[in-house]
């Protein structure tokens, strides 16, 4: 399985960031010294600590811990006509997904990922036709190999309307789309990014949430344009989805809503 995206560290070091809170006023506001604070940002798992400073930051104490103890981890889930792509780009990996229609063999990919090589082979090897491409935003390392999936496969490409792309087809949030008999509804989580989109499939035996940066398996992208929408349109626009739902991120495993909805530190609370 691909591991967790954010260490316990990562997502206290975000809500920092994105509350713009000093050090010092959180520590204050914990009851503990600016020491144990910088022990925990710096990757030392100390729960008493932890336990004090989550409130403060609006996480949820044992879905932290969960986290921090290295205790949680999201069960392993598998569909029919969804595969996950995890490729390297510098310091990192990132995802991007072929969603297909198992009945017509008509298939989209969301994202690029860093090589779509995979992605490539997996259609050829099941006889696909990918005949659009989705784009849940246009951050470099999820669109690294856009053009050279494009040529080889002459799809479409869509984008959300607050990020446009030269050559590329723009949508407002709530436009729908279809691959063969399977439904996509199109939702604005920005946050993360000026005009992320979330796109829930129906259809397939599970409905599918594919969210980019907005939310991931135990964290969330961060509020790199908004900390205050990002938390917003995660709840309203993914969390608010049937439990069953699985949710494939732009980093880290595949979840479900019904997982995050208790295992998340950011909404866990």
């Amino acid at each position: 399985m691909i591991t967790l995206e954010d260490t316990f560290a990562d997502i206290i070091g975000k809500a920092i960031r994105g509350l713009r809170l000093p050090d010092a006023q959180v520590a204050g506001s914990a009851g503990i010294e600016l020491g144990a604070l910088e022990a925990l940002r710096a990757g030392h798992w100390e729960p008493v600590a932890a336990a004090k400073v989550a409130p403060v930051l609006g996480l949820g104490v044992a879905a932290l811990a969960g986290i921090g103890s290295g205790g949680w981890s999201p069960a392993a889930v598998a569909i029919e006509g969804l595969a996950q792509f995890n490729t390297p780009y510098e310091d990192m990996a990132v995802n991007a997904y072929l969603v297909w229609d198992p009945a017509t063999g008509e298939a989209a990919a969301f994202d690029t990922g860093a090589d779509a090589s995979g992605m490539l082979s997996l259609a050829a090897e099941k006889q696909l036709r990918i005949t659009q491409i989705f784009l849940t935003h246009t951050h470099g390392d999820h669109i690294f190999d856009l053009d050279r999936l494009k040529e080889k496969t002459g799809a479409r490409v869509h984008v959300g309307a607050r990020e446009p792309l030269d050559g590329v087809e723009s949508f407002e949030a709530g436009a729908a789309f279809q691959i063969g008999g399977l439904q996509i509804a199109t939702r604005l989580t920005w946050g993360h990014s000026v005009g992320g989109i979330t796109y829930v499939v129906t259809g397939l035996a599970q409905p599918l949430a594919i969210v980019g940066d907005a939310i991931y398996a135990g964290s969330m992208g961060g509020g790199g344009v908004s900390y205050e929408a990002a938390l917003e349109t995660n709840r309203s626009q993914i969390l608010s989805l049937a439990g069953e739902t699985i949710i494939a991120p732009g980093h880290g495993p595949l979840t479900t809503v019904a997982e995050q909805r208790v295992s998340n530190p950011f909404f866990a609370a």
